[in-house]
């Protein structure tokens, strides 16, 4: 896989990928040429496992938002099988930043609902950059009910840097219908999985995260504002944004201390853009063996438990306020 274009931070690798490129373009090649391509694809592994093992907290958000990234719908094509997509809310539209749809994994009949934000310019002028309207949350709960309906399991793939903040969108009950989508999730008769594997941003992300289990990519991140936003708010300008990632602590080590995620799925080495095909296989392998896992749990069960998990998020600051209280 091509990884596009490549980021700050990547020169050294982008410069070892373009001699390693240019040397086995070579037709006829020498004993010491051959020699000399092993020793460039040994230093570009060596350079890539380094610099990956030691992301600052921005740059996991450039490889989040690499433009090479796999999406839903890559997925889609290289983890599942049997995909038929389902459209519209049955109220105004039919939003294309909301991907829905009835799949198969392995064994598993499944619903599966992801962001989706276009490849191309004219795709993501489409699919609003990954951002849904209310109607795409509105599609989702529909598509909720249906695999209610049909005992099928929920998949949701979380890449949004949140929810559409446009005027007609808040005229339609943006807030609203995610807070709904939310509370349906968390009372839903099915095992859920819910991944992020891109961005993770605001309530966008929220309205398909409620799940019995939250799992996030290696490089991927879920954060309750964008860097740029939250720089905007406390020093009035997104030049701030690195500072802001570096304290809004939303990288995939820091999720699952804090305990918001379940598990962090390991991308290929240099992040998912440089191998599609490796990551839609670990992600696959992950969703089999979590849904496996779920399918052997009561309904009533995982239903407790995710009502727990969500509600425990958070306890340590209300424990200190009560400690505190305590004292006085």
């Amino acid at each position: 896989m091509d990884a596009g274009p490549g980021l700050e931070f990547e020169r050294e690798i982008v410069q070892l990928e373009n001699q390693l490129a240019e040397r086995e373009r070579l037709a006829d090649r020498t004993a010491e040429q051959e020699a000399e391509i092993r020793t460039l694809r040994q230093q570009l592994n060596e350079t890539l496992r380094e610099v990956y093992a030691n992301l600052t907290p921005w740059q996991t958000v450039q490889v989040a938002r690499h433009q090479s990234r796999p999406y839903t719908r890559d997925y889609l094509k290289l983890a599942f099988d049997d995909f038929v997509e389902l459209h519209g809310d049955r109220h105004f539209g039919d939003d294309r930043a909301m991907l829905t749809g009835f799949a198969k994994l392995d064994r598993f009949k499944v619903m599966v609902i992801g962001h989706q934000k276009g490849r191309t310019y004219k795709e993501r002028a489409a699919c609003h950059f990954g951002c849904a309207h209310p109607e795409g949350y509105r599609k989702a709960m529909r598509k909720m009910s249906l695999a209610e309906k049909y005992h099928l399991p929920l998949v949701c793939f979380i890449d949004t840097p949140g929810a559409y903040p446009g005027v007609g969108a808040e005229e339609r009950g943006q807030a609203q219908v995610i807070a709904e989508s939310m509370f349906k999730m968390s009372r839903l008769r099915v095992p859920v999985i819910c991944v992020v594997i891109g961005e993770g941003g605001s309530g966008g992300a929220l309205g398909i995260g409620v799940g019995d289990r939250v799992a996030v990519l290696k490089n991927a991140y879920y954060s309750v504002i964008s860097p740029e936003g939250c720089a905007g708010i406390l020093w009035k300008s997104h030049q701030y944004a690195p500072n802001a990632a570096e304290s809004l602590r939303f990288t995939s080590k820091d999720l699952q201390g804090l305990g918001v995620v379940d598990d962090v799925i390991e991308e290929p080495l240099g992040g998912a853009h440089r191998d599609h095909h490796q990551m839609a296989s670990r992600l696959k392998t992950y969703l089999s063996r979590t849904l496996g896992e779920l399918e052997a749990t009561p309904i009533d069960e995982l239903l407790e438990n995710r009502y727990d998990k969500f509600r425990r998020m958070g306890v340590f600051l209300e424990q200190a306020v009560a400690e505190q209280g305590s004292e006085v």
